[in-house]
């Protein structure tokens, strides 16, 4: 089952497509809850790259790490990767004043549908806070 996720961020593609690729901006925006954190970002963009990010929670009594490897790369449009056994893919929808960030990926068994769209969707909440901030 794919699950999918969007928000729309008031600022250029430039800045939301380097905020979302950009390690330093992804240890900013990375969490699902203010308790979590990211406290390591590893990007290698590009087809057959890896990427990775150490979650944490922030007392220390939880973490783990977020990777994979990237499938598709189409500069500020569109990323593929895969994470475990699992797809996901990154779409970069211009608007008239803002870009739609779309994530859509595999459901995994361990977590409701419910619980894992309000995760993913947090996160990406949190990255159209970091990016408008800048």
């Amino acid at each position: 089952m794919k699950i999918s996720v969007e928000t729309s961020v008031a600022a250029s593609i430039d800045r939301v497509w380097s905020a979302y690729i950009t390690p330093d901006d992804i240890m900013q925006w990375n969490s699902a809850s203010e308790d979590w954190h990211t406290t390591k970002s590893v990007v290698d963009l590009r087809v057959g790259g890896v990427f990775s990010s150490r979650m944490e929670a922030k007392d220390g009594s939880a973490g783990f790490d977020f990777a994979g490897t990237y499938t598709k790369i189409l500069p500020m449009k569109l990323i593929g990767y895969t994470f475990g056994d699992r797809d996901g893919v990154v779409e970069f929808i211009p608007e008239q004043r803002s870009v739609k960030i779309r994530v859509t990926f595999d459901a995994e068994a361990e977590n409701s549908v419910e619980m894992q769209r309000a995760g993913w969707q947090a996160i990406l909440d949190n990255f159209a806070r970091h990016v408008e901030n800048r």
